[in-house]
C-alpha cells in the first residue's frame, strides 16, 4: 500500500522545535504540492511494530540557511534584481502537522526522517475517528479534496447530530448567496437518505422556516435543466440520489388583500400542498409574551399585564373573576385595544388592570396598535376566515418523513419572532412535560432557521423568545428536538447556543469576527485559514473530530429562486 503511496517529505525535529505527541513538522520533497487542510501519515516505529499517526496540515513554511534577510540581500550583489546571487542559498518547504490520530493508540511524538505521505481515503476515516461509526449511522457531510487530488467522503455521527449523544447543528459565515442555506438543505436531504436507508425515515419530522425571498418554496421540485454532471457525480460520490425533498406541506402568511384574492402574502407560490395561516385573538392572546419578545420591559409590567388578559381571556365562561366576567366581550384586536377592561367606556382612556397601572395599559396598547395595525403585514385578522390555519395547530400535526416548510420571509420582525416562537413553543410542549399520545409522532424533530442571531442574540436579556431557544439548546437533545441554524456572525448569536452545538459549520469569514470568543476552540493557524476560503468550500467541526476539517459539498437538487432568476 505504501509503494503505491509515495512518500512526500521526512519528519523533521530540531532542538528548537521538538516532535510532540500533538504536533510534528515534515520537510517536503522538491516539487510536491501541500495545502493547509491535508490529511498526511507518519510511519511510527514501536516495540508493538510500525503503526500510522495521523494529522492535518496547518502552515507551511520556507526556511533558508541566510541567518538573516539582509544576509539574503547582500547575497544579492547589494539589492540587483536582476543579478546571480554570490550564495546560493539552501532552503526547504516545511510544513506543521496537528495530530489526529494514531491506528493502534500510540501517541508517542514521531520521530526524526519517519516517511510521511498523503493518507488515503480509508486513512482520513481513521484519523477522524469515522471508522469507529456504525455503518447506519454515517452522514454523509461533504468531500475532502486533497493537493494530490484524493478524495474522500465525510461522515457525521448521526447520535452527535440527533441525539442522545450530542445534537444540534450551527452554520456560520459570510460565504455569498445562499451557501449556508444550501449546505443545511444538503444536509437534511443527507440525513433523511440515511435515515431512510436504516428504515427509520417515519421517525424524523422537519421543519424548514423560510426567511429569504421564496428560497425554499419549491424544494419539492426538481431544478430546470438538471444539475452540471460534476454536481451529479459529488451526490453519487457521498452515497446519495440528488433528488427534491418529498413529502412537503407548505405554511404561507395570510396577507392584507388574501379575502380578496386568495393569495397569500408570500414572493413566490409553491405549486401545490400549501395553506395560509393567520393570526386572530383567540390564536395569539396566550403567545402575547413572544409577539413583545422585542420590547424592553426591565420592570416586568409589560408582562404582568399581559398575564392578565391571557388569564381573563383563557375561559371567557366563568371568567378569571367570577360568572360576571368583564373580558367576555373581548373577542378580537379591535374590542381588546379600544373597549373594556383595558379602556374605559366613557373618557376612552386606558385604565388600571388588576396591579397593572393604567400608564404601563397605555403603553402596552400603543405597541400592540403598531404591530397589530399600523405595521401589520396582514398575518393579523379579527377572524380566521374558513380555510385559513391556526399555525401551532398545524405544526402540531407533524407526522415522520413529513417537511413542513413556513414562509416568514415578508412578515415584519415581531411576526417572524411570533412565528418562530409559536413553532418551537408548539414543539417544545409536544415533546417536553405536556406530551403527546399521538402515536405517529416522529421521535426527532429538526428545526431549521436562517439568521439565528435575530432570536437568540448574543447581547440580548432574558426574553421569551430566547429563553425558548435556550430550552431547546439545551434540553432539545434528550427530548429529540434538534435546532439547526444559520447566520452570518457567530459572535451574534448567544453563546449558549453555539456551545450546545455539536456540529459547526464555518464558512469564509473575516479575521475581526475569528477573534470574538465563540471560536476560541479554533487554532490559530485553522482562522487564517478560514479567511481564505473559496465560495462553497467551509470548515467542518464535529464532536468527534479531533481537528476541524476542510469540505466541499454539492448543490441541493431543488428549485432555487436564485439559481433560476
Amino acid at each position: 500500500m505504501n509503494r503505491e503511496r509515495p512518500a512526500i517529505g521526512l519528519v523533521s525535529a530540531t532542538s528548537r522545535e521538538p516532535t510532540s505527541s500533538d504536533s510534528f513538522t515534515f520537510w517536503l520533497a522538491p516539487d510536491v504540492i501541500v495545502n493547509p487542510f491535508d490529511i498526511v501519515e507518519a510511519e511510527q516505529i514501536a516495540h508493538e511494530g510500525t503503526s500510522r499517526t495521523f494529522g492535518i496540515v496547518t502552515t507551511l513554511e520556507h526556511t533558508t540557511d541566510a541567518p538573516t534577510h539582509l544576509a539574503n540581500y547582500i547575497s544579492n550583489d547589494f539589492g540587483q534584481i536582476g543579478s546571480e546571487p554570490n550564495t546560493v542559498r539552501q532552503g526547504a518547504t516545511v510544513a506543521k502537522v496537528a495530530v489526529l490520530s494514531n491506528d493502534k493508540d500510540i501517541y508517542m511524538p514521531v520521530t526524526c526522517d519517519r516517511p510521511v505521505r498523503f493518507a488515503d481515503e480509508a486513512g482520513i476515516h481513521v484519523a477522524l475517528g469515522i471508522d469507529q461509526i456504525p455503518e447506519h449511522y454515517r452522514v454523509p457531510a461533504g468531500l475532502i479534496r486533497m493537493s494530490n487530488g484524493t478524495q474522500a467522503v465525510v461522515y457525521l455521527d448521526l447520535g452527535y447530530v440527533l441525539g442522545p449523544e450530542g445534537a444540534h447543528v450551527n452554520i456560520t459565515g459570510i460565504s455569498g448567496l445562499a451557501t449556508k442555506t444550501s449546505y443545511a438543505m444538503f444536509l437534511i436531504q443527507s440525513i433523511l437518505q440515511t435515515a431512510e436507508r436504516a428504515g427509520i425515515r417515519n421517525k424524523i419530522g422537519v421543519i424548514i422556516l423560510n426567511v429569504k425571498h421564496g428560497d425554499l418554496l419549491s424544494i419539492d421540485q426538481p431544478p430546470r435543466g438538471g444539475l452540471e454532471p460534476e454536481q451529479h457525480e459529488m451526490w453519487e460520490r457521498l452515497g446519495l440520489k440528488p433528488k427534491p425533498f418529498d413529502n412537503v406541506r407548505y405554511l404561507l402568511p395570510h396577507a392584507k388583500d388574501t379575502p380578496t384574492t386568495g393569495r397569500p402574502n408570500s414572493f413566490r407560490l409553491p405549486e401545490r400542498n400549501w395553506s395560509i395561516y393567520a393570526y386572530s385573538l383567540q390564536d395569539t392572546y396566550n403567545k402575547l409574551d413572544l409577539l413583545l419578545s422585542q420590547i424592553p420591559d426591565p420592570w416586568d409590567t409589560l408582562g404582568a399585564l399581559i398575564g392578565e388578559i391571557s388569564a381573563g381571556l383563557s375561559d371567557p365562561k366563568t371568567g378569571y373573576w367570577g360568572p360576571r366576567n368583564k373580558w367576555a366581550r373581548v373577542t378580537d384586536w379591535q374590542s381588546l385595544l379600544y373597549g373594556p377592561p383595558l379602556v374605559e367606556p366613557n373618557t376612552g382612556q386606558s385604565q388600571k388592570i388588576g396591579e397593572v397601572p393604567a400608564v404601563t395599559v397605555s403603553r402596552f396598547r400603543r405597541i400592540l396598535r403598531r404591530i397589530v395595525e399600523t405595521r401589520q403585514s396582514g398575518i393579523f385578522v379579527s377572524q380566521r376566515a374558513k380555510g385559513i390555519k391556526n399555525i401551532s395547530e398545524e405544526i402540531a400535526k407533524i407526522r415522520g418523513g413529513e417537511v413542513i416548510v413556513v414562509d416568514i420571509a415578508k412578515l415584519t420582525d415581531d411576526e417572524q419572532t411570533l412565528v418562530f416562537g409559536d413553532i418551537l413553543r408548539t414543539i417544545y410542549a409536544l415533546y417536553a412535560e405536556e406530551g403527546s399520545d399521538r402515536e405517529d409522532l416522529p421521535e426527532k424533530v429538526i428545526i431549521f432557521v436562517d439568521e439565528l442571531n435575530k432570536y437568540a442574540p448574543a447581547r440580548e436579556k432574558e426574553s421569551p423568545i430566547v429563553e425558548q431557544v435556550l430550552d431547546i439548546a439545551e434540553r432539545g437533545r434528550s427530548l429529540g428536538v434538534i435546532l439547526f441554524g444559520a447566520e452570518q456572525f457567530m459572535s451574534a448569536i448567544h453563546e449558549r447556543v453555539a456551545g450546545n452545538s455539536s456540529t459547526i459549520v464555518i464558512g469564509r469569514s473575516s479575521s475581526a469576527e475569528l477573534a470574538a470568543v465563540h471560536y476560541r476552540f479554533l487554532d490559530p493557524a485553522v482562522k487564517a485559514n478560514i479567511t481564505r476560503l473559496e465560495k462553497g468550500e467551509l470548515v467542518l467541526s464535529h464532536a468527534i473530530f479531533r481537528q476541524p476539517i476542510k469540505i466541499v459539498f454539492p448543490k441541493p437538487a431543488y428549485l432555487q429562486e436564485g439559481a433560476e432568476a
